[in-house]
């Protein structure tokens, strides 16, 4: 409901804005002029007459929350709270396994929420880390083949030639023989770079 503001409500917002809030102003403005106002009516013609406050509406630096010091209590809550070392009924203990999104064996390695790629610690376990910039794929491109033969280290470089040239087969010693081809394929593209770079 919109308020044609006379010239006296008007001075007496902009005299009493500083000092109070919208929802005080609001009130002394309805029982000094006899109006209905709501706050929001209040809000917009200081806001659309430019009217300084002094509000930011933020804390101010040195403010002292009046719950400073004060632990909070909530009665009656303490039955559904979870207690200290409490574990939800979904809890998977250290070593479990799962299946993610993609098909992958994952196995939890660390509480709380630590989960590895089981292939992958399989072949860590054999060989050490994983170096930076490699992957461990399936030969046989079966996930479910956690045999160490059959899982294989290529650079990531690699494993983008292996996919595009569709050189991962059913076969671990076929798949073996595209990695060959994919690291000739990588180095031979850096020769290539090489030259140019040199040329």
């Amino acid at each position: 409901m919109s308020h044609l503001f006379s010239h006296e409500e008007a001075m007496f917002i902009i005299s009493h804005a500083r000092e109070n809030s919208q929802q005080e102003l609001t009130n002394q403005m309805n029982a000094a002029f006899g109006l209905s106002l709501e706050k929001k009516q209040i809000a917009a013609y200081i806001k659309n007459h430019h009217i300084y406050t002094g509000r930011t509406g933020r804390f101010s630096k040195g403010h002292v929350p009046p719950n400073k010091g004060k632990h909070s209590h909530n009665p009656g809550c303490e039955a559904t709270q979870f207690r200290p070392g409490h574990q939800p009924a979904n809890h998977r203990p250290v070593g479990s396994e799962r299946v993610n999104v993609m098909g992958y064996v994952e196995i939890k390695a660390a509480e709380p929420k630590t989960w590895k790629m089981k292939h992958v610690v399989i072949w860590e376990a054999a060989n050490g880390p994983v170096p930076d910039g490699h992957v461990i794929i399936f030969g046989d491109g079966n996930r479910l083949n956690f045999s160490v033969d059959n899982l294989i280290l290529v650079s990531k470089r690699e494993l983008l030639v292996l996919n595009r040239k569709g050189l991962i087969q059913n076969d671990t010693e076929l798949t073996k023989s595209g990695t060959l081809v994919a690291q000739l394929i990588v180095k031979y593209a850096d020769r290539e770079k090489e030259s140019k770079r040199d040329g």
